[in-house]
């Protein structure tokens, strides 16, 4: 979902190149072969989205005497919180193990001596909650599912749907890189032409997390958790050439 009163665009040129004889740098330019006569131009859009959903990561963790015990509490508590989900109304396709462990836990003593404290089982899960406004609701239900043995990794809103946001950016580096290359064409006294190629030379850039919390649970009873969606940058990079007249 693009927040239009929120969009920006931010345009960056990254290089300017005029094809030819030397121009400061490492810019060239001939006015003379037809063939390389033209202007090349990198440049960025970027666009400013509000997340339009939550990613949620946690874990079902337990201590026991044996593997077996532990195994089979984490099962138990790992049932628990995948009910809480669906009563929730998250499906199924949106919510995956990302990895079962089991191992020894040892303590270490004043002298640095370890002594064996039981074995650690673990289920770690990762949700795609896709109701933003209710995504702190859900946290909290498996939270309260889960219990002592619930941990939470990470709280992270996230941009699902791509495409408008792309779009926009895409826009806004073509009208820079059109914008600079005029700039450039009326310095050395020549009228833009046409286009000759345009390249993307970048995808995307990956959301960037903007909450990552731990979660200690208690019989106390909890306060409601919010998500703050916040924004997150969308950006697309391109280099386009035009001829000159």
């Amino acid at each position: 979902m693009i927040n239009k009163r929120g969009s920006l665009f931010a345009v960056s040129v990254l290089a300017v190149v005029l094809t030819g004889c030397s121009i400061g740098g490492g810019d060239t330019y001939n006015g003379a072969d037809a063939g390389t006569h033209g202007v090349t131009v990198q440049a960025t859009g970027t666009a400013k989205v509000v997340p339009d959903g939550v990613s949620f990561t946690f874990s079902i963790s337990v201590l026991a005497e044996n593997t077996e015990e532990a195994l089979s509490k984490v099962a138990e508590g790992s049932e628990k919180a995948r009910k809480a989900l669906e009563e929730a109304g998250v499906v199924s396709e949106d919510f995956s193990t990302q990895n079962v462990s089991v191992y020894p836990e040892y303590a270490s003593s004043i002298t640095g001596a370890q002594s064996l404290s039981g074995y650690r089982a673990q289920q770690v899960f990762t949700v795609t909650l896709r109701d933003t406004a209710k995504a702190g609701e859900v946290v909290d239900a498996v939270i309260a599912a889960g219990g002592n043995a619930l941990q939470v990794y990470g709280v992270t809103p996230t941009l699902l749907d791509t495409d408008a946001a792309v779009a926009q950016a895409r826009e806004a580096a073509i009208k820079s890189a059109q914008a600079k290359a005029k700039d450039y064409a009326s310095l050395i006294d020549e009228d833009l032409g046409s286009v000759v190629y345009i390249t993307e030379i970048s995808s995307p850039s990956s959301p960037i997390p903007l909450m990552v919390s731990d979660a200690a649970v208690s019989s106390a009873p909890m306060a409601k958790t919010e998500i703050n969606l916040g924004t997150q940058e969308v950006s697309v990079s391109v280099e386009v050439r035009w001829s000159l007249n």
